[in-house]
């Protein structure tokens, strides 16, 4: 399901290139940073120049830490706590991590497991453990698979006293691809806040969350199209998040068949019935996850999984190039082109995991 980054981007080379631009107090700064093997583009309204450039150097600290602790594959605080749990002794994490664990233990027992972030092993099996793609070749062995599966693990393995974590299970390996983007995101616009700025959006590689206005408008975003390209675009309303996750970018292919990297943790196999969900709500850590989850459910089960988790704003793309909406996100997408569109009612009647 997640992978190492997971429609989602891997956590790999912080880069030191800050690029800035800005002019007067009133009109937008803005920065780029190389972070989570992507650009992540922040731009403000309304401040100083001056202002601007403090708030990007935080901001490309907290990136920074975030990228040597998260990291699933590199030398790190969460490699450190892998390690612990496959010997099974307990250890210290900090705040971040744990705040991650205890939010991915809820929204993995609300999406009956489709999100599953314990399942490290099983990406690393696969080969996603890496920052280049394609991968060449074939899948693993489904023995290799089967006997990964049989342990079931899980984020709600793993206990947690304080900043002490430790799982009974020691087949858990944290990967916090499919929700680390989401959780920077929010931390940025956390930092924003916290320095009284109230216009602003964070942009990590089309993943993003938007506050307040651009000027005299609304921050517009695009919804992308798994073929590439866009559906249509979106007015941020306040604060929001828009977060896509898909099978088309990441991959591994062998002769026969291409595998995208957004693992079913109930199967350990790429999902593939989807080609891509978009997902609109107040925080990217819920949306990044949110969006990888109802890749994995799937055309028949997305429905009830998006009611499980409180979300009313989802697009979701078939193989076929038909966007099945919720009735709230077909009041927000400004549609460009010739697109084919389903209405899909989230209501009591889409059933319960």
């Amino acid at each position: 399901m997640v992978s190492s980054v997971v429609s989602k981007l891997l956590l790999t080379a912080v880069a030191c290139l800050l690029v800035l631009t800005g002019c007067q107090q009133d009109e937008e700064q803005s920065a780029s940073l190389f972070v989570f093997g992507t650009i992540v583009e922040i731009k403000l309204w309304g401040v100083t120049e001056e202002q601007g450039n403090r708030v990007f150097a935080e901001i490309q600290q907290l990136f920074h830490a975030m990228h040597r602790d998260l990291h699933a594959w590199e030398p790190g605080r969460l490699t450190e706590i892998n390690n612990a749990f496959t010997q099974g002794q307990p250890a210290t994490a900090d705040e971040d991590i744990v705040a991650i664990v205890r939010q991915s233990q809820w929204i993995e027992e609300r999406t009956g497991g489709r999100f599953n972030p314990a399942i490290g092993a099983l990406i690393r099996l696969w080969g996603f453990h890496t920052s280049d793609y394609p991968i060449i070749g074939p899948p693993p062995a489904q023995k290799q698979i089967s006997a990964l599966l049989e342990s079931r693990p899980s984020s709600r393995d793993i206990h947690i006293d304080g900043l002490q974590l430790r799982s009974d299970n020691p087949v858990v390996q944290l990967d916090f691809g499919g929700i680390a983007k989401g959780y920077a995101v929010d931390l940025a616009i956390g930092h924003l806040q916290q320095r009284g700025i109230t216009n602003a959006i964070v942009n990590a590689g089309g993943d993003l969350r938007a506050m307040g206005h651009h000027g005299d408008r609304s921050w517009r975003v695009a919804v992308k199209r798994p073929a590439g390209g866009n559906i249509g675009t979106v007015e941020v309303r306040g604060d929001e998040a828009v977060f896509t996750s898909g099978n088309y970018a990441r991959f591994r292919q062998d002769e026969q068949e291409r595998y995208p990297h957004i693992l079913d943790p109930h199967s350990g196999w790429p999902a593939q019935d989807v080609a891509s969900v978009t997902v609109i709500t107040d925080k990217g850590l819920l949306a990044d996850a949110a969006s990888t989850a109802l890749v994995v459910a799937g055309l028949e089960g997305w429905p009830a999984v998006a009611r499980a988790l409180g979300l009313d704003q989802v697009a979701v793309v078939d193989e076929s190039g038909t966007v099945h909406l919720t009735p709230e996100m077909a009041k927000r997408i400004h549609f460009t082109g010739d697109v084919v569109r389903v209405i899909v009612p989230i209501d009591e009647h889409s059933g319960e995991e």
